[in-house]
């Protein structure tokens, strides 16, 4: 196989990463602003200290 050739699906494969990589960031941004913040954005660290203090 040419290096050419190596360099391409590299790139590809690169770029299909990449796509996946943000859309699982997108999900998981998603889930922390859903869980733990407020309608006007702002982080609930009460709501973000219970849970990770095991309270809940």
């Amino acid at each position: 196989m040419p290096l050419l050739q190596i360099s391409n699906k590299a790139t590809e494969k690169n770029e299909e990463f990449k796509e996946k990589y943000n859309a699982m960031l997108n999900r998981f941004s998603k889930e922390f602003l859903d869980t733990f913040c407020l309608s006007n954005g702002t982080i609930d660290w009460y709501k973000l200290v219970e849970i990770n203090s095991g309270l809940r």
